[in-house]
């Protein structure tokens, strides 16, 4: 009996693994805390100071003088969307593309592209906004004094974001649809690539869907690209050729401003791109949702 007891009594190294991970599970615990606290105190400032402002003015009127009472942030608003149709049109067909070649290929380009892909996704997004600035911006300045900075040229730095979101998402995804129906596919004599897009593709459309949605929210916040390639504009414009505003570079410049006016403007932008976010991601989370591709 007291040998059974004495194999039944835990050891002391692991006493002190049951200790360890107590410690660290309260750990883990308390950054959640803090960081969802950190949240709750952006939305709750927010929503103090921010929804006041919030009117029917707001979506339809645009900038006025600096230092002059009312405005809205109309042009913000379409010109955010603008800039997300550009960034879709370029970043979309790419990502998709380049998602499915890495699956079907197992070569060392693609492995290598794999490996850009992912060092890409931790690039700042200022890195991009360089990048667009030197390739689309000085030539076209270069061409055509007085038109370097346009839409155009912040959607080509807003898809290059969505790229390796998309790509990333894309390949992951695809990697999840059961080799059956591949194989039941190419056993009835569909070519590969006939299988990707007849098969493969419809099977994972969901979580594509929901790679894309996160994409474009991640995309619709971003400020810095757009410093060095929208530019902003206080004039209504909806031509890719000329400068456009949006919503990010509206709550910078209005948030270093010192009218109150404007500070309060800042604030009902950034609830109106929360909202734009919110729905973003409810959308993503209703794609997925029902999708089984095990």
């Amino acid at each position: 009996m007291a040998e059974a007891s004495s194999l039944l009594k835990p050891s002391r190294r692991s006493r002190l693994r049951v200790m360890f991970s107590g410690f660290m599970g309260i750990v883990a615990a308390a950054a959640a805390i803090i960081a969802c606290g950190a949240l709750l105190a952006v939305l709750v400032y927010l929503a103090i100071n921010g929804l006041s402002a919030l009117n029917l003015s707001i979506f339809t009127e645009g900038p006025v003088p600096q230092g002059q009472p009312g405005g809205g942030l109309r042009n913000g608003i379409i010109g955010t969307l603008i800039l997300m149709s550009v960034a879709s049109v370029i970043g979309l067909p790419i990502g998709i593309l380049g998602g499915v070649y890495q699956l079907e290929t197992n070569t060392r380009f693609s492995r290598m592209l794999r490996f850009l892909t992912d060092v890409m996704n931790s690039i700042p997004s200022v890195v991009m906004g360089i990048f667009a600035y030197l390739i689309v911006v000085l030539p076209v300045a270069a061409m055509s004094p007085g038109h370097a900075f346009s839409a155009f040229a912040g959607g080509v730095a807003l898809g290059f974001l969505m790229i390796p979101t998309v790509m990333r998402t894309t390949e992951e995804i695809l990697k999840l649809v059961p080799v059956a129906l591949r194989d039941a596919s190419l056993a009835l004599g569909a070519p590969q690539w006939r299988t990707t897009w007849s098969v493969i593709l419809p099977a994972a459309r969901g979580g594509i869907i929901t790679g894309i949605l996160l994409a474009l929210a991640r995309i619709s916040g971003e400020t810095a690209p757009l410093l060095f390639t929208a530019f902003g504009n206080l004039d209504f414009n909806v031509r890719l050729d000329r400068p456009i505003d949006a919503l990010p570079l509206n709550i910078f410049n209005y948030a270093t401003s010192p009218y109150d006016n404007l500070h309060h403007l800042a604030l009902a932008g950034a609830i109106i791109l929360l909202a734009i976010i919110l729905v973003l991601s409810i959308a993503a989370r209703y794609a997925l949702k029902g999708q089984n591709v095990e």
